[in-house]
């Protein structure tokens, strides 16, 4: 094993007194090309060329010597730290930081970034970047190739942002351009970068949060919110007990995109939103659409509306990961289920219609619940009756993929 493992983060300005004697003293360097070819890298010292950190750490913890890992930034921030600390290396690591690729690009931007999501893209991992991103006002992506800015632009089709993109930083080559998401598809861009999420209303400097990124008790608490906030008026799928148990099923978190069709009020659009999740919300309802706007305005979470009839208006939308289907019976629910969704949830007014659309996604290889919820609003003065409502709420989900 080696007698000690020192790791290096490089950003581009001069190395720091105690990283250059943990240089002078290693007999194996590893890094990228360009940490390698630096003129503090001892002649004598091994070099390895940092692909795989894995098998990287393994060749490090068979090294009879003192290692040095260089890596870009701040390697304990996504970074080989977390590698190099498995327990399958039995590794002891000293760290010398720099300034992350991320504090680096807001600064260039000009931009504070406490209130920022940080997300990572790669190729397998591109997809619930980018549902970040639709979902939030400021988020940072720590790029690789295959999953960069053209990529991440060309899966934001319909939602506009601006990116603001930053190619090799700390590096003679340092670029940052500003472009619309729709622009960013239309050019080659240099390896590494990050690159700034921008889009819709950014919070004001004057006001300090208390927790980085997504400040979890903005807003006003509770899965769902009372049908006033919504204007009132809610159709028997948006009602407030359904609208809960519908939310407890799918459970929208970030990084996943919900599907609500038929979003009638933006109601339950806006609770997955608030719940951190990137919304579609499609209605055939000009009315509606506008409704959905003005709440998720209202309540200050970001989602695309799509005004359309289903299932035709689906055809083009991006994959979900949960989907709500709020109108359009079982042909609707057969459409969202043939796009293999992890879950679906639904309602009906009928046992005979609850049994057709549970036949409909049985059929589709989910596995299948149905509870009859039946709920009574009282008035509080004289403790009588107000409103009852019943529903049928049904839930698929597929085995393989439930989460």
């Amino acid at each position: 094993m080696a007698d000690r493992v020192t790791v290096i983060g490089w950003d581009g300005s001069p190395l720091t007194d105690a990283a250059r004697a943990a240089l002078g003293a290693a007999t194996l360097v590893a890094g990228a090309a360009h940490h390698l070819a630096l003129p503090e890298v001892p002649a004598s010292a091994e070099r390895i060329r940092l692909g795989s950190v894995s098998l990287a750490a393994r060749r490090i913890a068979a090294h009879r010597g003192t290692a040095v890992v260089l890596a870009d930034g701040d390697p304990g921030f996504f970074g080989v730290v977390r590698t190099l600390r498995a327990p399958e290396f039995g590794l002891e690591v000293e760290v010398v930081p720099a300034v992350s690729s991320v504090a680096a690009a807001f600064a260039r931007a000009g931009m504070p970034w406490d209130d920022a999501e940080v997300v990572v893209a790669h190729p397998r991992t591109l997809r619930r970047a980018v549902n970040v991103c639709r979902a939030h006002t400021k988020v940072a992506v720590l790029t690789s190739p295959g999953a960069g800015p053209a990529e991440l632009g060309l899966l934001m089709e319909g939602v506009h942002r601006s990116f603001v993109i930053c190619e090799e930083l700390g590096t003679e080559r340092e670029q940052v351009t500003v472009v619309t998401s729709d622009k960013a598809a239309d050019h080659t861009w240099r390896d590494p970068n990050v690159v700034i999420v921008i889009g819709g209303p950014v919070a004001s400097g004057d006001s300090a949060g208390w927790i980085a990124g997504r400040n979890p008790s903005a807003g006003p608490r509770g899965w769902t919110l009372p049908a006033g906030e919504y204007g009132g008026d809610l159709g028997e799928g948006e009602r407030e007990p359904v609208r809960t148990g519908q939310l407890a099923r799918l459970g929208p978190a970030l990084g996943d995109l919900v599907w609500d069709i038929g979003c009638g009020s933006g109601a339950f659009a806006t609770d997955a939103a608030r719940a951190g999740a990137a919304v579609i919300a499609v209605d055939r309802d000009r009315h509606a659409c506008a409704r959905t706007d003005a709440a998720a305005r209202r309540h200050g979470v970001q989602m695309q509306i799509v005004h359309g009839t289903a299932p035709q208006i689906l055809e083009n939308l991006p994959e979900p990961d949960v989907v709500r289907v709020g109108g359009g019976g079982a042909a609707v629910v057969s459409a969202v289920a043939d796009r293999r969704p992890q879950r679906i949830v639904t309602h009906a007014a009928t046992r005979d219609a609850a049994e057709l659309i549970g036949r409909n996604l049985t059929e589709h290889g989910y596995r299948v619940e149905c509870s009859l919820l039946q709920s009574v609003e009282l008035d509080t003065r004289a403790w009588t009756e107000k409103e009852r409502s019943v529903a049928f709420l049904l839930s698929g989900v597929l085995p393989a993929r439930g989460r």
